[in-house]
C-alpha cells in the first residue's frame, strides 16, 4: 500500500493577509503587562479609530463601546489573563451614529503567547446579529398572533352565541366570522406574489372589523373615513396595527360586551393622516403602568418605522381613545 503523504501548501504572510482580507478579519495583539494594544489597518477602520492614534489601550477603544455593554466587555477583557484556552465575546460599538456588532476572539494565557503578548481577531458580525434579532422578532410575532387568534376565536364564539337563535344559526354565523377573520389575516400577512386588491382605507378598516360586528347591533361598529388610497406596503402595516387594537378591544374593551361600540374616523391635515379609534360602552378600563407587552412594542415600532407616525392612548372613564398619526406619503406607498 502506498503511504504517500498529502502535500500541504505553505502559507506565507501575503497569502494569510489575502485570506484575512477576504474574510473581513481584523487583527489585534495585546501586551498583558503594559495593556498596549496593537491593531492592523482593518481594525482601526472597524473601531472607527484615527490611524494617527498610535498608543491604543482598552480605555481608548471603550469610548466606542455601547454603554449597555461596556462593563461586561471590561470585565471580560480583564479576565482573559486567567482564561485557559480559546475565548470569544460579542458586543456592540457605536459607529457614526449606528450600532455595529463586533466579535472578539483569541486565546487565553496558556497558549500562543510570545513576549508576553496575546493575539486574536475582531470580526464584524453585525449582519448575523441583525438576522438573529429578526428571527427572534418573527418568532415572537408568530407566537403572539397564535395566542391572539385563539383568544379571538373564543370571543367570536361568545359574540355569536348572544344573537344566534339555534345551533344551526350559530354555526352559520360563526363560520362567516371566522372566514372574515381569515380575510383580515391575509391583509396582515399577505400571500407572496399576490397583489392586494383592496386599496381604499375604508375597505381595509371594514374588512378588519367585520368579524367583530354583531347582527343585532346595527350601530355597534361605525366607520367614517374619506375615500383615500392605501399603498400595498403600508396596508399590511396598518392592518397589523388595527388588528392588534381590535384584538385588545375584544379581550378587554368595548367589543367584549354586547353594549359596547366602536367608532373609527379619519381626517387628513396637510402631510398627516389622523385615524381616531374611539371605544364606548365597554367595561371600566385602567391605564397600564407601562406599555411593554410584545403587542404594544410591535404596534409602536410599526407606526414609527413603516408609517412615519405615532400612536397615542387615552384611557378615559368613557372608554379608550387611540390616535394614529401617519405620514400621508408613507400611507400611499
Amino acid at each position: 500500500m502506498s503511504s504517500d503523504k498529502i502535500s500541504m501548501p505553505v502559507w506565507n504572510e501575503k497569502h494569510l493577509r489575502a485570506a484575512t482580507d477576504a474574510a473581513g478579519v481584523a487583527l489585534w495583539a495585546w501586551n498583558v503587562d503594559t495593556d498596549a494594544i496593537t491593531m492592523d489597518e482593518r481594525a482601526y477602520d472597524l473601531w472607527d479609530v484615527p490611524k494617527s492614534e498610535k498608543h491604543i489601550t482598552f480605555e481608548i477603544l471603550s469610548r466606542n463601546i455601547h454603554p449597555a455593554d461596556l462593563e461586561r466587555v471590561r470585565s471580560a477583557f480583564a479576565a482573559t489573563r486567567a482564561i485557559v484556552g480559546a475565548y470569544e465575546i460579542d458586543f456592540r460599538i457605536l459607529f457614526d451614529g449606528d450600532i455595529r456588532w463586533i466579535s472578539a476572539r483569541g486565546q487565553g494565557d496558556d497558549a500562543d503567547i510570545a513576549d508576553r503578548t496575546m493575539f486574536g481577531i475582531f470580526l464584524d458580525v453585525t449582519q448575523r446579529k441583525q438576522a438573529e434579532e429578526a428571527n427572534e422578532l418573527l418568532a415572537g410575532e408568530m407566537s403572539h398572533r397564535v395566542k391572539n387568534l385563539l383568544t379571538i376565536a373564543t370571543a367570536l364564539t361568545q359574540f355569536t352565541s348572544r344573537s344566534a337563535a339555534t345551533k344551526e344559526d350559530m354555526a352559520h354565523e360563526l363560520t362567516n366570522r371566522l372566514m372574515a377573520l381569515g380575510r383580515a389575516q391575509d391583509l396582515i400577512r399577505p400571500i407572496p406574489g399576490r397583489k392586494s386588491e383592496r386599496a381604499l382605507l375604508g375597505d381595509l378598516v371594514s374588512i378588519l372589523l367585520a368579524p367583530y360586528d354583531e347582527r343585532e347591533a346595527s350601530v355597534r361598529i361605525r366607520v367614517s373615513v374619506p375615500k383615500m388610497n392605501v399603498g400595498e406596503m403600508s396596508s399590511t402595516t396598518l392592518a397589523l396595527v388595527l388588528h392588534e387594537l381590535a384584538t385588545n378591544s375584544a379581550k378587554y374593551g368595548s367589543l367584549s360586551l354586547a353594549s359596547g361600540t366602536l367608532d373609527v374616523s379619519c381626517n387628513a391635515h396637510g402631510d398627516e393622516v389622523v385615524v381616531t379609534w374611539t371605544e364606548r360602552g365597554g367595561p371600566p378600563l385602567k391605564a397600564p403602568a407601562r406599555l411593554d407587552g410584545f403587542g404594544s412594542k410591535l404596534v409602536q415600532r410599526s407606526m414609527a418605522a413603516q408609517l412615519g407616525g405615532s400612536i397615542a392612548f387615552d384611557w378615559s372613564e368613557e372608554g379608550l381613545v387611540v390616535t394614529l398619526i401617519m405620514s400621508k406619503d408613507r400611507l400611499a406607498r
